[in-house]
Order: C-alpha cells, then sequence, then structure tokens
C-alpha cells in the first residue's frame, strides 16, 4: 500500500456543475501498454480496484489548485479532479504530469485553453512569453483597468496570462487599498469601476487568486467592491449584513483557529456566489466553476475536521439531551446539526456512512424525540430537516432504533409516533411541513428498501411493529372524522391540533389485543368507555363531521398513505382493513365537499379492487359498499369532471377485468339506477358479461345434471338384469323382497322429469327480483354489522345469511313438494361443481337494494 502522500480522492463533475465524490485511493504514475502513455492511476485503498485509469496527454490542460488538488478535462463535459491529503504527494504527480508535457513544475496550469482562431495567431506561444502588460495601479486608470479585465474574458489565453501578471505583481492587495480611497472620496464612478474589475477577475475563474480575495484580511473589501453595481441607483449592504445581521454562533466553542477561519471564509463566500454575484449567462456559466470547487472542498474539509474533534461532538450531545438545557440553547443547537448534517452531503460515501454512525451512536434519534415535541416552529422545522437527513442515508437504521425503542417505552413516545403526530398538527394551511413527513414514513414503510437476512426479515418485524404501535394513531383522525358517536359539532375543529391523549386511545390494549370480526365502539377514536373527553353522545350523522380545507387536506395525505400500504402491505393492510372495517368509513369521504378528498377515497377503493383479490371482493359485496360510490356518481349528475371520469374508470376496470363476483354484485343491485347512462358503454357491457356468465352456469348444470341422471338410470337397469340372472342361477337362496323391473323403470324416470320441473321452477324463484322504478338514491349504513351479515338497515342485511352447510335459506321459502323432491334427489344431483355453483350465487345479495324516495 503506498504512504499517505499519494492518498488521495476522486471527483467527477455533474451536469449541475457539482463535483460527485468517486472514491478515495492511491495514485500513481505508471507506462499502460493499452493506452501508450504515461497514465494516471488510482486504486480503492478499500478493495484495490481501479478507480481511474487516465492517460496523460501531451496537450490537456492540468491545473493545480490550492496545493493539493489538480484539476483536468478528459472531455468537453467531462470535468476531473485530484485531491491530495498532503501537498507532498500533488507536488510529486504534478512533476509527472509536468515532464510529460514538457513543462516547468513551478506553473499553475500545463496548457492555453484556446480555440482554432487563437490557435492560429498564437501559434506555438510558450508558456514563458510576454505577460499582459497592466496600467499602474492609480485612481485615473481605473477606467483602463476595467476595460482591460472585461476585454480578456473572451479569450481563454488572455484570462490566463492576466491572472498570471495578477498573481505576480500584488495587483489585487493595490486594488483594494484604492476601493477605500474611493469610498473616503465618496468617488462613485471610481468605485463602479472597480465592481467591473473585481467582477471580472472573479470570472477569471482561477484558485490562486481566489486564495488572496478570500483570505480575513481582502475578503470584505472585496464584498464592499461588489456593492458598487453601475446598474443599481443605491449600493447594497452586504458588508453591513455580513458583519452586524449575519451572527457566528458557536453552540459549543471553537477551539480549533483554523476551523473557525475556515468556517467563516465558507460562508462569506457562499454568500458572494449566492447573493451578490448575478446568475451567469449561458456564456458565463463556467466561469465560476472555480468557485463552486472551492466552496465544495471547504465544506468537505470542515465536516472533516468537525468529525475528528470528538470531544467536541460528545459535548454538544451532551447539551443536547439535557433536560437543564434552555430552549434557546437547544434550539441553537439543532441548528448546528442541521448544517452539520447538510455540509455532511459533500462527505464520499464511505465518510458519510461513518458520519451518520457517528451520530447515531451519540444519540441524535433520542434527540429528535425531544426537539420534535417542542412547540417552537423553528426547532421542529430544523429536527424535521435532520430526520429527513436519516431517513434518506438509511431507513434501516431509523427502523432499528424504533422497534427497540418500543421494548423499553409506551406507544405515546416512540419516535414515528411522535412524526405522526407533528404531520396530524402542522398549522401550516398548506400543510408543507405534513407533506414532508408523510414522505418521510412512505420511506419508513417501504418494503423495497427493507433488508431480508437469513436470521431475521426486516419486512416482517418492522411491519407487525407498525401495524400494533403506529397504525392507529395515524389512521385516528380519519376514524374520529366519519365515526357515528360525535360528540360536538365543533369538538373536531376546536381539538384539531390533537393533544397526544386524544390521538392514542387511553388504553392502549385495543393495538394489541386479538382483533375482533367486527369494529366495535372501542374501536372508535374518541367512543371508548373510558375517554372522558366526550360528553355526550349525539345522533348519527352520515357525512363527515369537519370538512373544512385543512381536515380535508390532512384526511388526503392520510389516505395516500394508507393507499401506498395497500398496494405494499398486502397481508397486515388486509387484517387492518377488515377488522376495522376501513373502507366503510373511507368511502364517508364520498359525501366531502372537497373533490379531491373523494378522489382519494376512490383511489383508496380502486386500488383494492385493482388486487382482483376475493377476500376483499367478499368484503365489498358483503358490505355493500358500491353503495357510497354509485350515489356519488348519480349526484354529479350529467357533469362531465375527473370525479365522473374517475368512477366510470373503475367500473370499467371491473367489466375488462371480468371480476365475476363484482359485476353480479352490481347488475342485481344497481342495474336499475345505473341503465340510463350511455353515454358509455360500461354498465351496458356488465349486464353483458353478466348474462353471459348465468347463461354459462345453466348450460353447465344442464349438461351435468343429464350426464348424471342418465347414468344412473343405466346403471338401475343393469343392477336389475344381473340381479334377475342371479335369481335364476341360484335358487336355494331365499328369496328378496324387490320391485319388478317393469314398475321401477317408469317410476325412476317419472321421478327424474319431476326433479327436473322441480329444479327450473327453483330456478324461477330464485332470480333477482325488480322493484318498481322510484328514485336511484340508496341508503348507505355506515355501521359495520352489514359487512359481517347481521342485521341492518342497509339492504345487504335483508339477504338472510348463508347457514353453515352452505344452502340458503332460502329453500324455505320454496313448495313443500319441491322442497322434498330436492331432498329426495341428493344422490342424483349432488355434485362438486353444483356446490361451486351455489356457494357463488349466495355469495351476493339476490335481490337489488332498496331504492330510497
Amino acid at each position: 500500500m503506498s504512504d499517505t502522500r499519494r492518498r488521495v480522492k476522486v471527483y467527477t463533475l455533474n451536469e449541475d456543475r457539482q463535483w460527485d465524490d468517486r472514491g478515495t485511493g492511491h495514485v500513481s504514475s505508471t507506462y499502460v501498454e493499452e493506452l501508450k502513455g504515461m497514465s494516471l492511476l488510482v486504486r480503492a485503498e478499500s478493495d484495490g480496484s481501479l478507480l481511474l485509469e487516465s492517460k496523460i496527454n501531451p496537450n490537456t490542460a492540468y491545473q493545480k489548485q490550492q496545493d493539493t488538488l489538480i484539476v483536468w478535462s478528459e472531455a468537453e463535459n467531462y470535468d476531473l479532479a485530484l485531491s491530495f491529503q498532503e501537498k507532498a504527494g500533488c507536488d510529486e504527480i504534478w512533476e509527472k504530469i509536468c515532464q510529460v508535457q514538457g513543462k516547468d513544475p513551478s506553473v499553475e496550469v500545463t496548457q492555453d485553453l484556446i480555440d482554432e482562431s487563437e490557435e492560429e495567431r498564437f501559434e506555438e506561444m510558450p508558456e514563458t512569453s510576454h505577460l499582459i502588460d497592466l496600467p499602474t495601479c492609480e485612481l485615473n486608470k481605473l477606467e483602463e483597468i476595467a476595460d482591460l479585465v472585461t476585454s480578456v474574458l473572451s479569450s481563454p489565453i488572455r484570462r490566463e496570462k492576466l491572472a498570471l501578471a495578477l498573481e505576480n505583481e500584488g495587483y489585487i492587495k493595490k486594488l483594494l487599498q484604492l476601493f477605500q480611497a474611493c469610498e473616503n472620496l465618496e468617488n462613485t464612478e471610481g468605485l463602479h469601476h472597480l465592481y467591473e474589475i473585481i467582477r471580472g477577475i472573479l470570472f477569471l475563474n482561477k484558485a490562486t487568486l481566489f486564495e488572496v480575495m478570500f483570505s480575513d484580511e481582502c475578503i470584505m473589501d472585496v464584498v464592499g467592491c461588489l456593492e458598487y453595481d453601475p446598474a443599481l441607483a443605491q449600493p447594497k449592504r452586504h458588508r453591513e449584513f455580513l458583519t452586524k445581521t449575519a451572527k457566528f454562533k458557536e453552540v459549543i466553542p471553537i477551539t480549533d483557529s483554523e476551523l473557525r477561519q475556515k468556517i467563516h471564509q465558507t460562508y462569506r463566500v457562499q454568500y458572494i456566489q449566492d447573493i451578490i454575484l448575478p446568475t451567469p449567462s449561458v456564456f458565463e456559466e463556467n466561469f465560476l466553476s472555480t468557485l463552486t470547487s472551492f466552496i465544495f472542498f471547504n465544506k468537505v474539509e470542515i465536516v472533516s475536521m468537525l468529525q475528528e474533534d470528538e470531544k467536541f461532538l460528545s459535548e454538544v450531545f451532551a447539551q443536547l439531551t439535557d433536560e437543564a438545557t434552555d430552549d434557546d440553547k437547544r434550539r441553537e443547537l439543532v441548528n448546528f446539526f442541521k448544517e452539520f448534517c447538510a455540509f455532511s452531503q459533500t462527505l464520499q460515501p464511505q465518510n458519510r456512512d461513518a458520519f451518520f454512525k457517528t451520530l447515531a451512536k451519540l444519540g441524535i434519534l433520542p434527540a429528535l424525540e425531544i426537539v420534535m415535541g417542542m412547540d417552537d416552529l423553528q426547532v421542529r422545522s430544523a429536527a424535521t430537516d435532520i430526520f429527513s437527513y436519516l431517513v434518506e442515508f438509511s431507513p434501516s437504521m431509523v427502523r432499528e432504533f424504533v422497534m427497540q425503542e418500543a421494548q423499553q417505552s409506551d406507544d405515546d413516545i416512540l419516535l414515528i409516533n411522535v412524526v405522526i403526530e407533528q404531520m396530524i398538527c402542522d398549522t401550516d394551511p398548506e400543510l408543507g411541513g405534513a407533506v414532508q413527513l408523510m414522505g418521510l414514513l412512505r420511506t419508513l414503510i417501504d418494503p423495497e428498501n427493507m433488508l431480508a437476512t437469513t436470521n431475521k426479515t426486516e419486512k416482517s418485524e418492522f411491519l407487525n411493529f407498525f401495524y400494533n404501535h403506529c397504525m392507529h394513531v395515524l389512521t385516528a383522525p380519519l376514524l374520529t372524522n366519519t365515526s357515528e358517536d360525535k360528540c360536538e359539532k365543533d369538538f373536531f375543529l376546536k381539538h384539531y391540533r390533537y393533544s397526544w391523549s386524544f390521538i392514542c386511545t387511553p388504553s392502549h390494549s385495543h393495538s394489541h389485543s386479538t382483533p375482533s370480526s367486527s369494529i366495535s365502539q372501542d374501536n372508535i377514536v374518541g367512543s371508548n368507555k373510558n375517554n372522558t373527553i366526550c360528553p355526550e353522545t349525539l345522533p348519527r350523522t352520515p357525512q363527515c363531521h369537519q370538512d373544512n380545507y385543512q381536515t380535508a387536506q390532512l384526511l388526503a395525505l392520510i389516505l395516500e398513505l394508507l393507499t401506498f400500504c395497500v398496494e405494499h402491505h398486502t397481508y397486515h393492510i388486509k387484517n387492518y382493513i377488515m377488522n376495522k372495517d376501513l373502507l366503510r368509513r373511507v368511502l364517508v369521504l364520498m359525501n366531502s365537499k372537497h373533490t379531491f378528498l373523494a378522489l382519494c377515497a376512490l383511489r383508496f377503493m380502486r386500488r383494492i379492487i385493482g388486487l382482483k383479490d376475493e377476500f376483499y371482493n367478499r368484503y365489498i359485496t358483503k358490505g355493500n359498499l358500491f353503495e357510497p360510490v354509485i350515489n356519488a356518481l348519480l349526484d354529479n349528475g350529467t357533469r362531465y369532471n375527473l370525479l365522473n371520469s374517475a368512477v366510470i374508470e373503475l367500473f370499467e376496470f371491473i367489466r375488462v377485468e371480468d371480476i365475476k363476483s363484482l359485476t353480479a354484485h352490481i347488475v342485481e343491485n344497481f342495474y336499475k339506477a345505473l341503465e340510463s347512462i350511455e353515454y358509455v358503454q360500461t354498465f351496458k357491457g356488465l349486464k353483458t358479461k353478466y348474462e353471459q356468465e348465468k347463461d354459462r352456469q345453466n348450460q353447465k348444470l344442464n349438461s351435468n345434471r343429464f350426464r348424471r341422471d342418465a347414468k344412473a338410470l343405466e346403471e338401475d337397469e343393469e343392477m336389475w338384469f344381473n340381479e334377475d340372472e342371479e335369481e335364476e342361477g341360484k335358487a336355494v337362496v331365499a328369496p328378496v323382497e324387490k320391485p319388478k323391473p317393469e314398475d321401477d323403470f317408469p317410476d325412476n324416470y317419472e321421478k327424474f322429469m319431476e326433479t327436473k320441473k322441480a329444479k327450473e321452477s327453483e330456478d324461477k324463484e330464485n332470480l333477482p327480483k325488480r322493484t318498481s322504478p322510484g328514485g336511484f338514491k340508496f341508503t348507505f349504513s355506515h355501521s359495520a354489522s352489514a359487512a359481517n351479515g347481521t342485521n341492518s338497515k342497509s339492504v345487504v342485511a335483508q339477504i338472510p345469511p348463508a347457514t353453515s352447510n352452505g344452502s340458503s335459506s332460502k329453500t324455505t321459502n320454496l313448495p313443500t313438494s319441491v322442497t322434498a323432491t330436492k331432498g329426495s334427489l341428493v344422490g342424483l344431483v349432488d355434485y362438486p361443481d353444483d356446490e361451486e355453483e351455489d356457494e357463488e350465487e349466495e355469495s351476493s345479495p339476490r335481490k337489488r337494494p332498496r331504492l330510497g324516495s
């Protein structure tokens, strides 16, 4: 392994003009046969893999910057940089490059960047050729200097020569002395010229000049020159902002003077780039690439120096988690960590990994729990940003922490529940913070980024944890706003900023107990018998309790997350939906005056139907959950809008995918209300599919019966003849009474025909009965009983529930003779195919819902 002198980081410049870290390794210069020349090779220090193989081209312009950087371009839009750990290593490689190109190692750039026209005019111009002659640095020469600086910007070779002249003569410090004189004399014209000069020098894009301009001695005068833009009527007050308004706060005293100076310099240079300098034009966009690199490498150095100071970070965390720390101090600490995490994005992957692991070890996640619960909006916002950095870096690290935390803490103070509370309690009318937190929650519950090992599966463990400890908190606003037993109408608005005791049910036994088959009052937030928030129970209402814009936005976010769960958490969310009767509660929101919320509810149902899961289909049909959707379609009338299209698409999907159970349910219960919709053929298509399936089932049924009855007759005939032969051959056997064949055959045939007629009569009796036409508004029951087959005002409850043996109670309504006949022929017609058909018929209601006025 090479010594530390040759240790480097490899960077490439991306399309956004930002440096991407490609890794750390050791550089060497050697002859490569495939490239036929001396090349720079960088091998990774971790595994020895080749990070860089670049031939030293005699015509490539290499630049040496800040004593430890070598930068060059290998293609028109492909820039590379080597950042050396030590200056000595940079000097060694620079000498190798200059040796190949025949250059003096004292130069900062090996080639001039010139275009074709300049190439013709300055052929073979030596590096030591005449420099640009600078005018004497005097007040009366400022206009001439400004013209010179402006004129060279279009020529790369002249820019380089001007930069060398400025550097060799110490010209910049002389210009800044003139600036002080112009300000004292209030020489406005001279100040305008100095603005053009300093701006032009920045556009020379030279790191050596930046080191002079951004030194502690010069930087404030540079900022002062840039205040006097000739295009402005009054100069800006940038120096006043940097010295008086922008306060440098040391949350913990920084003893390293070099680190403190680097932080000051980086902030001021960033301010110059972002605030003072105008947005570069298309022709100037590359003029400040070195300035961007200067800031980037400064940030890398700052983070590295802070991370290496273990005492500093330990002290910061100790104060952050100390209960005695006052709120102002804690606010400063949180803002420090926010900036610290933002700077860490400049680190290479392995260093960034070590950085976040260090923060986790020191206790960043428990600290976030404390600060995210503070009332200070600024602190909560900064804590959210820090949390987003952690989740983006390693969602598994966050998940592991919260699962360990659950073993020692109550649900109330779990980190994820704190995050959910912040989402629910966002006071921003547009819920900007809630949207950000919802995205973080989605990342945490996304199975795509969960790990699976031989010993454990993160997906199953975390999802079990989430649905047991957190899901009831997430759905609390939804269940509260759609519950049947409500407190006063303004309760939800009054308590919109949920107290923690309101979001979490008083007893957490509901989260851990075995789910019941139907939702009880204990499952409804706010209706628990032990909950004293609601003083009384008001009459049930079929509509949303609070339908203001902010509430609607919050419910839309929650529905978006639940829809994501339907798509990615097949088993867990299915149990939760069934046990909480969640879809029924969601469809209450179809009544909302906010169309976007109704569409969110519809999208939730559409994702469920899109799974084509028969468990879900039976849940929907038994609960009669198409009613609110069809009511919304009918209420929408003839308006052609997104709600109309979304509902039509839902039914069109059922038709195209031929989901038989849903098709039968829709046609049998709602076709009368939908048959007048003719601008699409969806509902007629559903009716056609339904009739085709009925015909097919009837044909199959008749075919099976005929085949089986004929076979039974043949077997009876053969048995009769065999018995007759045995009787003739065995006269010694005592005679056994048996019916005469002449009498048996007509009797069996008559029984067969009677059975056939009885079955036809039964089929006619069981056809869905049409009620008289009337209004097409359906009554939608909000109770869970309909979904479970119990009695309810819903039309589904009027259908007698299936008995345990698979037969329906409809048999008791048939004539006695038919019942007896059917029972007497069980052995002839009771086949598995018939049982399946009976189950399919009985899985959906026989009658359409009662049409309300």
